[in-house]
Protein backbone atom coordinates (compact mmCIF):
# COMPACT_ATOMS: atom_id res chain seq x y z
CA UNK A 1 0.00 0.00 0.00
CA UNK A 2 1.58 3.48 -1.01
CA UNK A 3 0.26 6.13 1.68
CA UNK A 4 0.88 9.82 0.71
CA UNK A 5 0.45 12.32 3.41
CA UNK A 6 -0.05 16.24 2.13
CA UNK A 7 0.49 19.06 4.54
CA UNK A 8 -2.08 21.87 3.83
CA UNK A 9 -0.23 24.82 2.50
CA UNK A 10 0.91 28.03 4.03
CA UNK A 11 -2.29 29.05 5.62
CA UNK A 12 -3.19 32.93 7.27
CA UNK A 13 -3.15 32.33 11.14
CA UNK A 14 -6.54 32.96 12.98
CA UNK A 15 -7.32 36.11 14.18
CA UNK A 16 -8.70 36.83 17.79
CA UNK A 17 -12.04 34.89 18.17
CA UNK A 18 -11.87 33.15 14.33
CA UNK A 19 -12.60 29.80 14.40
CA UNK A 20 -9.62 27.37 13.35
CA UNK A 21 -11.42 25.39 10.89
CA UNK A 22 -11.86 28.38 8.74
CA UNK A 23 -8.49 29.77 7.98
CA UNK A 24 -7.62 30.14 4.67
CA UNK A 25 -4.38 29.76 2.26
CA UNK A 26 -2.43 32.73 2.05
CA UNK A 27 -0.99 34.05 -1.74
CA UNK A 28 1.79 32.21 -0.92
CA UNK A 29 0.18 28.93 0.36
CA UNK A 30 -1.65 28.88 -2.85
CA UNK A 31 1.24 28.88 -4.84
CA UNK A 32 2.69 26.15 -2.71
CA UNK A 33 -0.38 24.24 -3.57
CA UNK A 34 -0.19 24.46 -7.17
CA UNK A 35 3.34 23.39 -7.24
CA UNK A 36 2.67 20.21 -5.46
CA UNK A 37 -0.23 19.36 -7.06
CA UNK A 38 1.42 19.63 -10.44
CA UNK A 39 4.21 17.26 -9.13
CA UNK A 40 1.70 15.34 -7.60
CA UNK A 41 -0.50 14.50 -10.48
CA UNK A 42 2.34 13.57 -12.85
CA UNK A 43 3.06 10.82 -9.94
CA UNK A 44 -0.01 9.51 -8.30
CA UNK A 45 -1.34 6.24 -9.52
CA UNK A 46 -4.23 4.90 -10.94
CA UNK A 47 -7.14 4.67 -8.41
CA UNK A 48 -5.45 6.87 -5.52
CA UNK A 49 -8.26 7.61 -3.16
CA UNK A 50 -7.85 11.56 -1.73
CA UNK A 51 -9.43 12.43 1.24
CA UNK A 52 -9.23 15.78 3.03
CA UNK A 53 -9.36 17.11 6.46
CA UNK A 54 -12.71 19.29 6.84
CA UNK A 55 -10.54 22.73 7.43
CA UNK A 56 -10.73 25.10 5.26
CA UNK A 57 -7.09 25.17 4.49
CA UNK A 58 -6.87 21.64 3.82
CA UNK A 59 -9.93 21.88 1.41
CA UNK A 60 -8.03 24.90 -0.19
CA UNK A 61 -4.82 22.59 -0.54
CA UNK A 62 -6.34 19.88 -1.97
CA UNK A 63 -8.85 21.45 -4.63
CA UNK A 64 -5.55 22.49 -6.19
CA UNK A 65 -4.97 19.17 -7.36
CA UNK A 66 -8.49 19.12 -9.48
CA UNK A 67 -9.41 15.81 -8.62
CA UNK A 68 -12.49 14.47 -6.60
CA UNK A 69 -12.04 13.97 -3.17
CA UNK A 70 -14.14 12.88 0.02
CA UNK A 71 -13.70 15.21 3.45
CA UNK A 72 -13.25 12.66 6.80
CA UNK A 73 -13.89 14.30 9.79
CA UNK A 74 -11.23 11.59 11.60
CA UNK A 75 -8.68 13.97 9.80
CA UNK A 76 -9.34 17.40 11.52
CA UNK A 77 -6.72 19.66 13.33
CA UNK A 78 -5.89 17.16 16.80
CA UNK A 79 -6.84 14.01 15.06
CA UNK A 80 -4.66 11.20 16.69
CA UNK A 81 -2.29 8.83 14.93
CA UNK A 82 -4.54 6.14 14.85
CA UNK A 83 -7.47 8.34 13.42
CA UNK A 84 -5.07 8.54 10.76
CA UNK A 85 -4.22 4.88 10.26
CA UNK A 86 -7.70 4.06 10.46
CA UNK A 87 -9.04 6.41 7.62
CA UNK A 88 -6.35 5.76 5.15
CA UNK A 89 -6.67 1.86 5.99
CA UNK A 90 -3.37 1.43 6.59
CA UNK A 91 -1.14 -1.00 5.57
CA UNK A 92 -4.09 -3.38 3.91
CA UNK A 93 -5.67 -1.36 1.62
CA UNK A 94 -5.55 -2.22 -1.67
CA UNK A 95 -5.50 0.88 -2.94
CA UNK A 96 -2.72 4.18 -2.63
CA UNK A 97 -4.57 6.88 -0.76
CA UNK A 98 -3.20 10.54 -0.64
CA UNK A 99 -4.30 11.93 3.27
CA UNK A 100 -4.30 16.40 3.17
CA UNK A 101 -4.01 17.30 6.91
CA UNK A 102 -2.25 18.67 9.84
CA UNK A 103 0.69 19.51 12.10
CA UNK A 104 1.37 17.59 14.46
CA UNK A 105 -0.04 14.60 13.72
CA UNK A 106 1.14 13.89 10.21
CA UNK A 107 4.65 14.22 11.61
CA UNK A 108 3.39 11.85 14.30
CA UNK A 109 2.33 9.42 11.99
CA UNK A 110 5.95 9.40 9.64
CA UNK A 111 7.98 9.52 12.81
CA UNK A 112 5.81 6.49 13.53
CA UNK A 113 5.46 4.31 10.46
CA UNK A 114 9.17 4.83 10.04
CA UNK A 115 10.45 4.04 13.34
CA UNK A 116 11.82 7.12 14.60
CA UNK A 117 13.13 7.48 17.68
CA UNK A 118 11.39 10.98 18.07
CA UNK A 119 7.30 10.94 19.26
CA UNK A 120 7.18 13.09 15.74
CA UNK A 121 9.22 15.12 13.07
CA UNK A 122 8.24 18.24 11.48
CA UNK A 123 6.52 18.28 8.12
CA UNK A 124 6.59 21.84 6.51
CA UNK A 125 3.71 23.07 4.97
CA UNK A 126 2.85 22.25 1.69
CA UNK A 127 5.29 18.91 1.27
CA UNK A 128 4.49 15.53 1.06
CA UNK A 129 5.69 12.60 2.46
CA UNK A 130 5.12 9.24 0.34
CA UNK A 131 5.35 6.06 1.81
CA UNK A 132 5.33 2.44 0.78
CA UNK A 133 4.19 -0.91 2.91
CA UNK A 134 5.64 -4.18 1.76
CA UNK A 135 6.17 -7.74 2.62
CA UNK A 136 9.94 -8.84 1.87
CA UNK A 137 10.82 -12.36 2.76
CA UNK A 138 7.67 -12.63 5.18
CA UNK A 139 8.66 -9.14 6.67
CA UNK A 140 6.82 -5.97 6.50
CA UNK A 141 8.80 -2.98 5.54
CA UNK A 142 7.72 0.48 4.94
CA UNK A 143 9.66 2.49 2.62
CA UNK A 144 10.08 5.81 2.30
CA UNK A 145 9.48 6.61 -1.15
CA UNK A 146 9.67 10.68 -1.37
CA UNK A 147 9.50 13.63 0.31
CA UNK A 148 9.11 17.12 -1.35
CA UNK A 149 8.71 20.71 0.06
CA UNK A 150 6.91 22.79 -2.71
CA UNK A 151 9.33 25.43 -2.36
CA UNK A 152 12.14 23.17 -4.07
CA UNK A 153 9.62 22.41 -6.95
Amino acid sequence: MDLIVWRHAEAFEAEPGEDDMNRVLTSRGKKQAERMAVWLESQLPQGTRILSSPAVRAEQTVRALGRKYKVRDALSPGASVSDVLETAGWPDAKYPVLVVGHQPTLGALMAQLLGMSEPACSIRKGAVWWVRRRNREGQGQTLLQAVLCPDRL
